[in-house]
């Protein structure tokens, strides 16, 4: 195929894959590994999918690729582009490709169980993986899944959510720490030191304070692990949704309700057109769910 047409003619699902792998892996090295193929094939697709878009998607000048502004762009196309390219070669698996559902950290919080479970007596036909994936949409902008469980507002082009149900937040505090022998907090008693904020997938930010009384400083991670680490560190607190204090117990930090923090919304996300054929249960089962005792 001629590629003098114009940007984008003659790319093909390959020159995609070794981008992906490349920014995933942000190394050709451990590109052309997991790839199974050599470095300087992994090299020359990359270069000829930039030659073929007209833009450069990988910054060399460093050890550690990184990825343009252009390229993390394309990085979130070129991903669903793939996983639509997979799903319509393969319409004649002999079982249905599991339904994958996102979460960044506290999945349905105590409905999660029932939802897992009811599911596989009801669609058993049908695999439903929960995936954590540290990331705002947990994967469903990149094509990783089929729908995600996502906190607070979302605005990603071309995702379409419904709110299944509000939550209170907690404080999330060193378990030896002063705060820790309180029954309750306040958002003002987290102003004396340091909050730590999860800035890849969490919700909190400094908004949630008034702005004449905010935290002393912020210690920012990129994952509820770390997370939880810093906190019972003792290098700050944090603030999450009430699911958080079930679904990630954690010796060295104690969960106390937050007094006056606005509740947190709990939506199902999926992405705005062709779906997987089973995410209409999904949704319909999620409904249901949500309006039991989550027992």
């Amino acid at each position: 195929m001629s590629t003098s047409q114009g940007p984008g003619r003659g790319v093909e699902v390959r020159h995609l894959r070794a981008f992906l792998a490349v920014a995933e892996e942000g190394s050709v090295t451990r590109a052309a590994a997991r790839l199974r193929v050599s470095q300087p094939v992994v090299s020359r697709t990359l270069a000829a999918l930039e030659g073929r878009l007209g833009v450069r998607l990988v910054d060399r000048s460093t050890h550690h690729l990184a990825l343009t502004p252009e390229g993390a762009v394309f990085r979130d196309k070129a991903a669903l582009a793939v996983s639509a390219f997979d799903d319509a070669v393969t319409p004649g698996r002999p079982h249905p490709r599991p339904l994958r559902l996102g979460h960044a950290w506290s999945a349905l919080g105590p409905y999660t169980t029932p939802l897992l479970r009811t599911w596989q007596q009801r669609c058993p036909q049908t695999p439903l993986e929960l995936l954590r994936i540290d990331d705002r949409t947990a994967g469903l902008a990149r094509g990783e899944v089929d729908a995600a469980v996502l906190r607070g507002p979302v605005d990603t082009p071309g995702i379409v959510t419904e709110v299944l149900y509000t939550e209170g937040r907690v404080a999330a505090v060193a378990a030896d720490g002063p705060l820790a022998a309180r029954a309750s907090l306040s958002l003002a008693d987290l102003t004396a030191g340091a909050v730590v904020l999860n800035t890849v997938s969490g919700t909190t930010t400094l908004g949630l304070w008034p702005q004449d009384d905010r935290p002393a400083a912020t210690l920012t991670v990129a994952n509820t692990d770390d997370w939880l680490t810093a906190i019972a560190a003792g290098r700050g607190a944090g603030v999450s949704g009430s699911s958080t204090a079930g679904m990630h117990p954690h010796a060295g930090v104690a969960y106390r309700p937050l007094e006056d923090a606005p509740p947190l919304p709990v939506l199902l996300a999926r992405r705005d057109g062709p779906a997987h054929p089973a995410l209409p249960e999904l949704l319909s089962l999620a409904r249901e769910i949500v309006t039991w005792d989550g027992e």
